[in-house]
């Protein structure tokens, strides 16, 4: 499912309304002032045509004696093309006067004082001398159309501006509005089981503020559990450890007194059971921890020393002797906001695997490069991409004799995994024909 922005929603949204209440008003506006401009072109045809009588009424009783034909001919003198046009017309509704730019046709108006409109044009007529005279004045409906449609274009016009200029406007609006909720957002993602401190964002919002105390107090909670968990199992891990070291301890020193070859075989075989049940615990624990998540932490730790100190302690134990050849690159460091127990599992875990399943002849090789990249290499049969794969899943040991659990690649893959690094598998080794590699790589 595509998750939609809710910063795009909201910038179209919103410039959508601006630009359909922009619509909406100019159309009002257009209206209005359509209303206003038939008012004004009104004002204009009645007073031009109540000035023009006069004018015309003293120059008819001037030219009295001319031809009618010649009166026409001065009208028509002029080759200006205006707005409005007029004709003089007699009481039989005859044309004695009109402007050059129409025809002698009467006008449709009737000879009565007032506005008068059709189709084409709006008019106004004036009467005078004893109503013998009347004077029409034509306003084209044209020009009152087209000055409407200009009016209204003034106003439409902007919005071709308006419409990038508020998209951009309201970007950076609702970018700079919405800081908050992505600051909470990666406060909130930053947080795991390394860091389960409370979010504390001085500067959010009002309406945010539940959603963050929300958060901290549902971190609390996790806090607590976590925490708890971790304490019953370390104090699990303790109290089921000691009495079954004291069982074997006990076990052993029977088998020492013992002197009856049945009961001495018994006796070792319930040693053999009671050390394979404290191994099984201490993974079974290692596994519970991992699954508490560990791995990560707030301080950072010098694990190239961790390494160290785990080679060192194999090395101590009289099975490992000197199977463990180890080389660290020059000016190699590893420096990791990382759990150093959950490290040292990791490494147990490895290296035990390695001693374990390994030929016995031949010794595990411990690298530590430059990069901070651990290889730990022993030799043996070679395992295919199928047992590679299976070889991680719990319980699973594949095709070997050697004892185990079938725990401690599954527990060393969720540690790295919260530590932040990749445990890769290889088999052949490189550079090899044959064995086994586990390359411990952090990000």
């Amino acid at each position: 499912m595509k998750h939609r922005s809710m910063t795009r929603r909201l910038i179209f949204s919103l410039t959508a309304t601006l630009i359909l209440f922009w619509l909406l008003a100019t159309t009002a506006g257009i209206f209005v002032m359509q209303d206003e401009f038939g008012e004004i072109f009104d004002g204009s045809l009645q007073a031009t045509t109540e000035r023009l009588t006069p004018l015309v009424v003293d120059d008819l009783l001037q030219n009295a004696q001319l031809p009618e034909s010649r009166r026409l001919q001065n009208l028509n003198e002029s080759t200006h093309k205006g707005y409005l046009t007029y004709q003089v017309r007699d009481a039989t509704g005859k044309v004695i006067l009109h402007s050059h730019d129409v025809s002698a046709t009467p006008f449709v108006a009737p000879l009565k004082r007032g506005f008068f409109q059709d189709d084409i044009s709006r008019f106004y007529t004036v009467s005078a001398a004893n109503n013998t005279i009347f004077v029409q004045v034509a306003d084209s409906m044209a020009h009152r159309t087209e000055a409407a449609v200009e009016g209204g274009l003034a106003l439409l016009l902007p919005v071709l501006v308006l419409i990038p200029a508020s998209i951009i406007g309201i970007w950076l609006i609702v970018r700079r509005s919405i800081e908050p909720v992505n600051d909470l957002r990666q406060a909130i993602s930053d947080k795991d089981s390394g860091n389960l401190a409370a979010i504390e964002l001085q500067t959010l919002p009002r309406e945010l503020q539940p959603i963050m105390l929300s958060v901290n107090r549902l971190l609390e909670r996790l806090r607590s559990a976590l925490t708890a968990e971790r304490e019953f199992t370390a104090n699990s891990a303790h109290e089921l450890r000691t009495p079954l070291a004291g069982a074997l301890a006990q076990t052993q020193m029977l088998k020492s007194e013992l002197r009856a070859p049945t009961s001495n075989s018994r006796v070792t075989q319930i040693e053999s059971s009671l050390q394979k049940l404290i191994k099984l615990v201490e993974k079974l624990m290692q596994l519970a921890r991992a699954e508490a998540r560990i791995g990560t932490s707030n301080e950072t730790a010098d694990l190239g020393n961790v390494l160290e100190l785990v080679i060192e302690d194999f090395r101590r134990a009289s099975e490992a002797g000197n199977k463990i050849l180890y080389a660290r690159a020059e000016a190699a460091t590893l420096h990791r906001p990382v759990s150093e127990d959950a490290f040292a599992i990791v490494l147990r875990n490895l290296i035990e695997n390695a001693l374990i399943h390994g030929d016995p002849n031949t010794p595990v090789r411990i690298d530590l490069t430059r990069h901070g990249t651990i290889h730990i290499v022993n030799d043996g049969p070679v395992l295919n991409s199928n047992e590679l794969k299976s070889i991680r899943q719990r319980f699973s040991r594949g095709k070997t004799t050697s004892p185990g659990s079938g725990l401690g690649l599954p527990i060393a893959t969720e540690l790295a995994s919260q530590m932040g690094a990749t445990l890769e598998l290889k088999s052949p080794a490189t550079n090899a024909t044959a064995g086994f590699e586990a390359i411990l790589r952090f990000s």
